[in-house]
Order: C-alpha cells, then structure tokens, then sequence
C-alpha cells in the first residue's frame, strides 16, 4: 500500500500541464536524432525562416511535408528554431528530466529539408521562474528564468548543443523577455547580460567552433517623443534600446553577431511616411549597430513591415517584403529571418497572409519565391550593382546576372532599367536576367 502511495506521488509530480488543463508524462530520456549534415554553400546565405507554432512537421499528410520542405531545400536557407515555445514544448519540464520529443521532430525537418539551422536558446522552464516543477504554464512564456536559475538555463543551453552538434549557431533568448525594469521604465541590460555571458561560456565549453550573438532586443520607434540619436523620415528609436545594445556591447564577454528585431511602423502613428518610406528604419539601424559594434555581423532575427489590422492583398504584402529585403542587402545586413506565419490545417481553403506554403495542400506561396530568389542571388557576400530605373516608383536590387524589380505604386508602371523596358502590374515582384556570364 505504502510503496503504491509513493508510486502515486511520483507519477504525479512527473506530469505536465498544458493550457488546456490536460495532463501529460514526462516521458523518459530519448536517444539524440540522427540528423543530416547541413549542406555546404559557396557563401552564407543571408536569408531565412523561423518556424513558428505551425510548421511542416505538424502537417498530418506527409505529401504535404514532402512538399513543404522541397519548398524550402531548393535552396539552402537558414532555419531557425526556438527550444520552447514556437512549435516546442518544455525541453526540461523538471530538473534533469528532459523531453526533446517536439523539438526533435522540428529539427529532424529543419535537416531534412537541407537547412543551415540555427537555435534560439529561449524559453525557459517554469521551475527556472518561480513555477512548480513537472507543470508547464504558457501564459508565463515570456518570463525569464530568475537570476539564480541562471546556471541552470546555461546547462540546458549546453544540453541542447551537445544533442544537435550539426548546429552552430544560436541567439541567446528572445526580444529581452522578461528583462524589463518597470521601476527604472527601462531595459535590465545589465541582468540580460549576465545571463548571456553565462549561456556563452557554458556552449564555447561544449564547441569552440560554435557561433553566439545577442541581445535579440526588439527596436521600437515613434513618431513623436524624447530626443534620441537616431531617427530619420520614419521616426525616432527609442532611446532605451539603444541604451541598452551598448550596454551588451560594452560587457558581453564574446560574440559573433549582433542580434536585433523590428517593424518598421512606429509605435504611435503607424507606418510613416507610408510603408515603403518606413522600410529605411531597417537600414539607419543596420549603420547604428555596424559603426557602434565595430563593424560586428548584423542578424535581423524577426522583422515586420505590416502593422496589425490592415488588410493588405497578397501583391501588396509581397511588395513591401520584398522592398524590405532590398534595404537590408544594401545595408549590409548579415542574416534576416523571415517570422513565417504558417497556420493548422484545416478543413477548406485557409487563409494564411504571408505564409510560404498553403496549410493543408503545400502549394507555394509568393513570399517563398521572394525568399529563395534572394537566396541564390543575393547571398551575404554578394557584389550588387548600382541600377538607376527610370521611375521612382520602381525599386532594383541587381547584381552582375540578376535584379529584381517591385513596382512600389496601386498602378501599372512603365519603367526603363539597365536599358530594358518593363510594364509591371501594381505591387508587383519581377525577376529579371541581366545577361552578364
């Protein structure tokens, strides 16, 4: 009886609740996967996903991840994963107890589908913030474990780089989560930091080879408000995040990028002077943190060009994405991943705005194109070429054998570029041979 009543004890305290209440096992440790070795690229390509809640490996219909992930391995993007949240569940539910089960699956795609693959070592587990062990709370997401756990995020950090070692590269947490002092109204850089420094000590012990970068901190701006030092046309940065990246700067003890995210509407008034003006926040920031860095690697690792409540048709989304990309090439940008807003399937045709692949079917959305055109073309190190169209309307990323056009009007526009003529329909996104060997 008494040996029963322990059994009972035990089995309990093991589970794990998910927001909908229901009761789950911590199951017992599982082998590490056998992953593919990521392939190998003339140069980094620059351009990539994060996979978000919904991704091809929760398709039920294996055509459907068939095609999803031949979408995405024509050519080798970057593909990046988070370790809890974001399609991941609770990676330590309990101390030492592990359950890599979702996480695996994601990262066994991300091979699959010919990734170079990247981690972002956030969320924590709630017994690293003040939860009980063996239960999960996913409305404390965005709760950063508390500072004397911080030794045990950097072993977990460290677990997760030993059980993956095809992976190199990671970002230390997620838009400073939980880093925010109410009483100072401002970022706790300096506790980030040290978390930070912990985490990169704790994967340069398990690899050398492996590449770290932070602060991932979300860049707001406005358009009315304090003095800052940088602003331009479309709006002004919030002081307290540029407060804070030099702060990083100045006490990190290593890194190998500089991580940031963004929208390019401010926080006020929207989008300013419209939502092609307000693209050049991307690239004043991207010049901010090379000069102030040292000129380190910039990573845009989320980036957003449409506020919430706007019913944008595809083309025009297309557009302004694609416009994007444009200034974070000829900024100089090192990496940006795309936010991919994939959706579950379901019955009938869903809605996905944005999206790489139709939920459900697999077929190919325009912004794939638009990712995979700047993949192959315009890779980190690529040699662009000034092209002046004819029309201001039109914007041109080229290069020696390739440009590509976004017509930035509602209206068909007739532009002359590199000697050639082109009709282009509203919003629309045209890649054109440049005829050079």
């Amino acid at each position: 009886m008494t040996l029963a009543l322990i059994a009972g004890i035990l089995a309990y305290a093991a589970r794990e609740r998910t927001p909908a209440g229901q009761a789950a096992t911590i199951p017992p440790a599982q082998p590490a996967p056998t992953l593919e070795t990521p392939p190998v690229t003339e140069d980094w390509p620059r351009w990539g996903v994060t996979h978000t809640q919904f991704s091809a490996d929760n398709e039920h219909d294996e055509v459907i991840v068939a095609a999803a992930a031949h979408i995405l391995d024509r050519e080798p993007l970057i593909q990046n994963q988070h370790i809890m949240g974001w399609g991941a569940d609770n990676p330590e539910p309990a101390p030492g107890r592990y359950d890599f089960r979702s996480l695996d699956r994601r990262v066994k795609f991300m091979a699959k589908s010919q990734s170079i693959p990247v981690i972002t070592l956030c969320c924590s587990p709630d017994w690293m913030k003040g939860g009980d062990a063996g239960r999960t709370d996913w409305d404390q997401i965005e709760v950063a474990p508390e500072r004397e756990h911080f030794d045990d995020y950097a072993k977990l950090a460290a677990t997760v780089a030993r059980r993956y070692p095809t992976i190199k590269h990671f970002m230390v947490w997620n838009e400073f989560k939980g880093f925010w002092n109410d009483t100072r109204n401002e970022w706790d850089a300096a506790l980030y930091t040290e978390l930070y420094n912990k985490v990169y000590d704790a994967l340069k012990a398990v690899d050398e080879d492996i590449k770290i970068g932070g602060p991932y901190l979300p860049i707001d701006s406005h358009a009315e408000g304090e003095r800052t030092e940088l602003s331009g046309p479309w709006g002004k940065v919030d002081q307290r995040a540029l407060d804070a990246i030099r702060y990083w700067i100045a006490n990190k003890k290593g890194a190998d990028y500089i991580v940031v995210d963004g929208s390019a509407a401010t926080k006020d008034r929207g989008l300013i002077p419209d939502e092609f003006g307000a693209l050049g926040k991307f690239s004043a920031i991207t010049t901010w943190l090379r000069r102030e860095s040292g000129n380190m690697p910039v990573w845009w690792a989320e980036w957003y060009v449409e506020p919430e409540g706007l019913d944008w048709t595809e083309a025009r989304r297309t557009a302004v994405q694609t416009a994007a990309l444009i200034e974070f090439a000829v900024s100089g940008v090192t990496t940006a991943l795309y936010w991919n807003p994939q959706r579950e399937a379901g019955r009938g045709d869903i809605p996905c705005p944005g999206c790489l692949w139709r939920p459900g079917k697999g077929s190919e959305m325009p912004m794939a194109g638009v990712l995979k055109g700047f993949t192959k073309w315009f890779p980190a190190h690529a040699e662009l070429t000034t092209v002046t169209p004819s029309d201001k309307r039109v914007r041109v990323l080229a290069q020696a054998r390739q440009m590509v056009l976004v017509n930035t009007a509602d209206a068909e526009v007739t532009v002359t570029v590199d000697e050639q003529e082109f009709t282009l329909k509203p919003y629309e996104v045209r890649w054109s041979d440049r005829g050079a060997a």
